[in-house]
């Protein structure tokens, strides 16, 4: 009997002590479902799934992920991220704040005090400030810019969080970055810049995610906003608000075959561009991405704003801010062909149907299936019925119709299952 009591409690203590994660499904290795999305053609977006052993990593603090990324190196790897990393952090991991990038004497007051557009005019700051401004900067760049190369999967562990950090995949492919959430890509420099007939604008260096020159990438289940230090709460400068950060996911450069889904871009200004400017002609047949069962929560503007691409928008739920400063949601600019439909619009009682479409140079827009606080609306309708005196009208043609996509849900029920499952921490 004593016999048979010791082997039973040799198997509970085996069975209690297996790895917590044992059986568990590692999103590291998941890649792309077929036709999910622009990101999908060809050969897919697998990432860093097929790493072995030695490029598998779980980092916890900056050092540990700047060691992983390799200096954006293509080597396949899968980088773990535990807790909450500090993008501002030295070495040793102690935190750093603007005052310990400040260099050459760059002082804010000093900067205000010579560029002031009454005194200084509207040239472009130049000078001993705008030199320690420079200086300064490049100090923090050298922090918080980390490059993401090819054949990499970034996945967040639980509700980790990548905190005052810009993730960059520059002139790379075949990236997944999933379940992070990605927060305040905080400018501790902003460069003020002077405009031809008006006072000008305050200019910061850092997207959240910047995709330049890059191709076949999945952003999933992330959550990206300023938290911890929102814009709303900066001072007023030159009768400008004196931004802090950039956008919360750009894509530009030439970038292709991106799909973004499942995530939450939250209490921002301008969320997302897709294509650089109106002048970058390279951008033609390229900036092919796909928006799907995104939440867009409290965006002032550019959800997205496009330029060239061929941009499927679909199933995605938008909840507008209240106050005065909203702008629009949906951007159509040059050459730009939005395929947007099945998506939810909530808005306060000051936001009409017929501010979330503003177009600059755009000369069409499909959509079809939008619901606008619970009823369907014609958005493309009433876009030219109220703004064609000020814009020129759009058509409903734009030239392709996609084929690389998931199940697409009225408009009704993506709305009840974004609001539940967009996000950092809200894998299936």
């Amino acid at each position: 009997m004593r016999l048979r009591h010791i082997v039973l409690a040799a198997g509970m203590v085996g069975l209690f002590c297996l790895p917590a994660h044992a059986g568990a499904r590692d999103i590291g290795r998941d890649t792309l479902p077929v036709n999910d999305g622009w990101a999908a053609e060809g050969e897919g977006t697998t990432g860093g799934s097929a790493a072995d052993a030695d490029h598998v990593y779980t980092v916890t603090d900056r050092a540990g992920l700047v060691r992983a990324l390799d200096g954006g190196s293509d080597t396949p790897k899968i980088i773990r991220i535990a807790g909450a990393v500090d993008a501002n952090t030295d070495d040793d991991g102690d935190h750093l704040d603007c005052a310990d990038y400040a260099t050459d004497g760059y002082r804010l007051t000093k900067y205000l005090a010579a560029y002031d557009p009454r005194t200084w005019g509207s040239a472009k700051p130049s000078g001993p400030q705008e030199e320690a401004r420079q200086a300064s900067a490049r100090k923090q760049a050298e922090r918080v810019e980390l490059l993401v190369g090819s054949n990499t999967t970034i996945v967040g562990l639980g509700k980790a969080v990548l905190k005052g950090g810009s993730l960059q995949v520059r002139n790379a492919g075949n990236v997944i970055i999933r379940n992070l959430d990605i927060r305040d890509a905080y400018d501790c420099f902003p460069v003020w810049q002077p405009n031809t007939g008006g006072l000008g604008d305050w200019k910061t260096a850092y997207d959240t995610i910047w995709l330049t020159g890059a191709t076949h990438v999945w952003v999933d289940h992330v959550t990206l906003s300023d938290k911890g230090h929102p814009d709303a709460q900066e001072p007023t400068w030159f009768a400008r608000n004196y931004l802090r950060h950039d956008g919360l996911l750009d894509i530009t450069n030439g970038s292709d075959l991106v799909t973004v889904s499942w995530s939450r871009f939250a209490d921002h200004d301008k969320a997302m561009l897709i294509g650089n400017s109106d002048s970058a002609t390279g951008d033609r047949g390229r900036l092919r991405v796909t928006l799907h069962h995104n939440e867009f929560e409290s965006v002032v503007q550019r959800a997205p704003r496009v330029r060239f691409g061929q941009v499927h928008v679909y199933n995605n739920r938008y909840v507008v801010p209240g106050g005065d400063d909203y702008r629009y949601s949906l951007g159509v600019s040059s050459e730009s062909a939005i395929f947007a439909e099945n998506n939810a619009f909530h808005t306060p009682g000051q936001v009409e149907v017929a501010d979330l479409v503003k177009s600059w140079n755009g000369s069409a827009l499909h959509q079809s299936g939008t619901l606008f606080n619970g009823y369907p609306v014609d958005l493309l309708a009433i876009h030219n019925a109220y703004n064609s005196g000020s814009e020129r009208d759009l058509t409903a043609d734009v030239g392709w119709t996609p084929t690389l996509h998931t199940k697409i849900d009225s408009a009704e029920t993506a709305d009840r299952q974004v609001a539940h499952g967009a996000g950092a921490g809200r894998m299936p």
